[in-house]
């Protein structure tokens, strides 16, 4: 295990090294081509090729270099391990808010994820994001915990105007939040009678708030106390294949929202 461990420092210690094996697992170079594109010198460039050759990650057919098979092994596994910890430097200040326990998915696929926190001048900034991801999304699916007034009004517009498809699976409890204000209570009226809108109430209640506006997984993240510190989305494929799949379990699971707001 110490053994390993030094050739991980060996490699890490070097960002040319890192690039040299990277470029020679992808495809044979020469030395100037790898001079070229790492801006390393020749110097540098001899002492990283004698001491890959010594490791056998690296062989010279003509004038090239390229990686063995055993050199494809170290390159491939380092680069996971330098997406694991990008990802992970990504997620770490929200990673507390997730609700991994229903999050089937690898966390992997959240790498290219944009998270969007409050700031002083943008407290509303992941509401923001995700209002401007309804406003050009053709079809929405959602299941949550909680319906706001600026989404619910995007989204009657929406579909009023025959822009938008929506389809939502709530909590009993955010029903009841809307239903309690007149106001808010008109509009889920306006919109329920739309014909491109469809209602179900999920008894059990709906543990995340999660919306898929087309090819978009967006996610409000609340602490404990239900105040929301973020929101997270992306186009991966594995994660919107989990959403689909979470969305048409809570809809077989949930009843039909009535014209009073109630099952």
């Amino acid at each position: 295990m110490e053994s390993a461990l030094e050739e991980i420092e060996f490699l890490a210690l070097s960002s040319n090294r890192v690039e040299v094996l990277r470029l020679l697992a992808a495809e044979p170079h020469s030395r100037g081509e790898l001079a070229a594109e790492t801006g390393a010198s020749q110097a540098t460039l001899g002492r990283i090729i004698a001491d890959f050759e010594n490791r056998s990650w690296i062989r010279r057919t003509g004038g090239e270099y390229v990686a063995t098979a055993t050199g494809h092994i170290v390159a491939d596994g380092f680069t996971d391990l330098l997406d694991i910890l990008e990802t992970e430097r990504g997620l770490r200040d929200i990673v507390q808010y997730l609700p991994t326990d229903a999050m089937d998915f690898d966390l992997r696929h959240l790498a290219d994820a944009t998270i969007t926190v409050p700031s002083q001048t943008r407290p509303n900034a992941p509401v923001q994001r995700l209002l401007d991801l309804l406003r050009d999304a053709e079809k929405v699916q959602t299941f949550s915990h909680a319906f706001n007034d600026q989404t619910i009004r995007v989204v009657q517009e929406r579909v009023a105007a025959g822009d938008q498809q929506f389809s939502g699976v709530f909590s009993p409890g955010a029903i009841d939040a809307l239903t309690a204000d007149d106001r808010l209570r008109s509009r889920l009226e306006s919109l329920r009678a739309e014909p491109n809108a469809s209602f179900r109430v999920r008894p059990e209640g709906v543990p995340l708030a999660v919306m898929i506006a087309d090819d978009v997984v967006h996610m409000l993240l609340r602490d404990d106390s239900g105040v929301l510190q973020a929101s997270l989305d992306t186009t991966a494929p594995a994660v919107r294949e989990w959403a689909t799949e979470t969305f048409d379990t809570y809809w077989e699971s949930a009843e039909p929202l009535s014209a009073d707001g109630s099952l």
